[in-house]
């Protein structure tokens, strides 16, 4: 029966609770980008529930630098939520900078190493996402997250976009109007259906 479950709701459907970017603005770096990934987790932590109400839905905070014994080594997971509704751990890897293929080969390890030690039977498959600062869409086209399957790369920005950020990211949408709108007044206004014009 568990088994069904797990077809009818597959962890993709976190494309529907993860975001991109996250805005994490009640953070106080004081303006810095020199911050380590140390000074980022702990200034999460000062505003945890900040944090998890950017998250979005079903979030709870499991571990911080959680240990994951292997054979030979320890590995340590910045942070280890666990989704109420999705019914699975999500690993978050926090990055300073922009993501590399290092960066997606090392978050696929965790979750694979993390779901094999850590995860029980009713459990759906792990989910990783690295929160790093630029993303590129090179690492993201050739590399496990184009899989699909349980890997996300998110940004996270420090500050809400300016006015002249929000116009330069709406320009694309603006043209795309103006375009319709050119388009409808070359072929005249629209004329008034019949049984309209008889009862003006």
């Amino acid at each position: 029966m568990r088994q069904e479950v797990k077809v009818l709701e597959p962890p993709t459907k976190a494309d529907g609770l993860l975001k991109d970017p996250y805005v994490l603005d009640f953070l106080d770096m004081g303006g810095r980008t020199d911050y380590r990934e140390d000074e980022l987790e702990q200034a999460l932590m000062d505003r945890l529930q900040e944090f998890l109400l950017e998250l979005g839905k079903g979030f709870a905070l499991v571990a911080r630098q959680q240990r994951i014994a292997a054979e030979t080594e320890n590995y340590y997971v910045d942070l280890v939520f666990y989704n109420c509704i999705l019914k699975c751990y999500v690993l978050i890897d926090l990055k300073t900078g922009k993501i590399t293929p290092q960066d997606v080969g090392q978050m696929d390890f965790y979750v694979r190493l993390f779901d094999d030690r850590c995860t029980q039977p009713d459990d759906n498959p792990t989910i990783g996402i690295i929160l790093c600062a630029t993303k590129d869409a090179t690492v993201a086209r050739y590399s496990a997250l184009a899989d699909n399957k349980g890997l996300f790369a998110s940004r996270y920005t420090l500050c809400l976009p300016t006015e002249e950020e929000l116009a330069r990211a709406l320009e694309p949408t603006s043209a795309l109007f103006l375009e319709q709108d050119a388009g409808e007044g070359m072929n005249g206004p629209a004329s008034a259906p019949d049984d309209f014009a008889s009862t003006v």
